[in-house]
C-alpha cells in the first residue's frame, strides 16, 4: 500500500494538483486582503479567521475537490493507463484506495493552507494600512480543530466526486455532478434539509446549533468513509471503465 501511495504521490507532483493546491488558498487569501484594505475599523483576528473558514467550507472546498478529482482520474483516463495499472501484480482495490487517500489528503493540506494564507493576508492588509491592523490573537487551537472536522465532514462529498470521476472516462459527468451540487448548496443555504446534503455537510461546522453540527459530521465521515470503501469495492470489481 504504501509503494501505491509513492506512486500516487509521485503522479500528482507532475500534475497540476500542486498548481491548485496553492490557487484555491490564494484566491481566499487575495480577497481577504482586498476586503481588509477597504475596512475602515481594526479587523478581529477570530472574525476574519472564521469567515475565511466558513466561504472555504461553502463554495471553495466543494470546487476544489471537483477540480482535483477530475485531475486525478485525469491522469489515469487521458493516456488510457487503467489496463496497464489494473495489470500490476498488486490487488486492484489498492490502486483506487491510494487515489483516495491522496485525494482527501491534498484537500486536508490545501484547508491549512487557506488558513495560513489567510494569516499572511489579514497581516499584509494590516501592515499596509495600519487603521485594519487585526487586534487581539487568534485562537488557533480553535481554528485548527474547526478546520479538521470542515475537512471530516466533506468526506461523502469527496467519496461521491472522486467515484464519478473514476467511473467515468470523461469528465463531463463528474464537473457537472460538482457544479451542480454547488450551485444548490449556494441557493439552499438557509434549508434545514441542508445538514443531509453531502455538500453543505462542511459548512454546517460552522453551525450555531451543535446538533446541526454533530449530525452533518457523523453523515460526512461515517457515511463517507462507508462510500469510499464502496467505492474502491466497485470500481476495482469492474473489468473496464
Amino acid at each position: 500500500m504504501l509503494a501505491m501511495l509513492s506512486v500516487e504521490l509521485r503522479k500528482l507532483n507532475r500534475s497540476l494538483a500542486a498548481v491548485l493546491a496553492l490557487a484555491a488558498p490564494s484566491l481566499m487569501g487575495a480577497f481577504l486582503f482586498f476586503v481588509l484594505l477597504r475596512g475602515t475599523k481594526p479587523a478581529v483576528w477570530s472574525s476574519w479567521l472564521q469567515a475565511s473558514t466558513q466561504i472555504w467550507a461553502y463554495f471553495m472546498l466543494p470546487m476544489s475537490v471537483t477540480a482535483l478529482t477530475a485531475l486525478v482520474a485525469h491522469m489515469e483516463h487521458g493516456p488510457r493507463a487503467w489496463d496497464h495499472l489494473r495489470a500490476l501484480p498488486v490487488p486492484r482495490w489498492r490502486i483506487y484506495a491510494a487515489k483516495a487517500l491522496c485525494v482527501i489528503a491534498l484537500v486536508l493540506v490545501m484547508t491549512g493552507l487557506n488558513l495560513l494564507v489567510s494569516c499572511a493576508a489579514i497581516s499584509a492588509a494590516g501592515a499596509l494600512k495600519p487603521l485594519v491592523a487585526p487586534k487581539g490573537a487568534p485562537d488557533l487551537a480553535h481554528l485548527l480543530a474547526l478546520n479538521g472536522k470542515v475537512v471530516a465532514a466533506a468526506v461523502l462529498l469527496i467519496a461521491i466526486q472522486l467515484w464519478t470521476a473514476l467511473r467515468f472516462s470523461s469528465f463531463v459527468p463528474a464537473l457537472a455532478l460538482g457544479i451542480g451540487g454547488t450551485f444548490f448548496s449556494v441557493v439552499a443555504t438557509n434549508a434545514k434539509e441542508g445538514v443531509f446534503f453531502p455538500w453543505q455537510m462542511p459548512v454546517n461546522m460552522l453551525a450555531g446549533d451543535p446538533a446541526r453540527v454533530s449530525t452533518a459530521l457523523s453523515l460526512g465521515c461515517g457515511l463517507g468513509l462507508v462510500a469510499l470503501v464502496l467505492a474502491v469495492l466497485h470500481l476495482a470489481r469492474r473489468e473496464v471503465l
